[in-house]
C-alpha cells in the first residue's frame, strides 16, 4: 500500500485511474476531502486535499513511486508506504496479486529499472 495527497480535483482522478490502467495498482481509494495545515516555504499553509491510497504488491511499490513522482503536481509529493501487518488472506493474496500480476485480460505491467 502507498499513500499520497493532492489538492487538485481532477488530478486525484488522473493519479488514481492512471495507476490502475498502468497496472501499478490493483485498486485505488480516494478519501473525502480533508483540511491540511503545514509549513511550506516559511509560512503555514492551509489547503483542501484528497488522500489517495494505492493497493499494490510490495514489488511494484518502486515503480509506482517513480510513476507518481513523474505525474504528481507537487514539488515534493507525500509518498508513504505503511507496513501491512495483516489482513484477510483472500484479499491480500488473491485480490491484490491476481488483479495486478495475474490478470488474464490485462497487459503486462511496465518493466522497472
Amino acid at each position: 500500500m502507498g499513500i499520497t495527497l493532492v489538492y487538485h480535483r481532477q488530478t486525484k482522478k488522473t493519479l488514481a485511474r492512471g495507476a490502475v490502467e498502468s497496472k501499478l495498482a490493483a485498486g485505488v481509494h480516494i478519501d473525502a476531502p480533508i483540511t491540511a495545515f503545514c509549513w511550506w516555504k516559511g509560512e503555514v499553509e492551509t489547503a483542501q486535499e484528497w488522500r489517495i491510497s494505492y493497493m499494490t504488491t510490495k514489488d511494484r511499490l518502486p515503480a509506482l513511486e517513480a510513476w507518481l513522482h513523474e505525474k504528481h503536481p507537487y514539488d515534493v509529493p507525500q509518498w508513504i508506504t505503511p507496513p501491512v501487518a495483516g489482513g484477510s488472506e483472500a484479499y491480500l493474496s488473491i485480490e491484490i496479486t491476481t488483479r495486478v500480476a495475474a490478470c488474464p485480460v490485462c497487459p503486462a505491467a511496465p518493466a522497472t529499472g
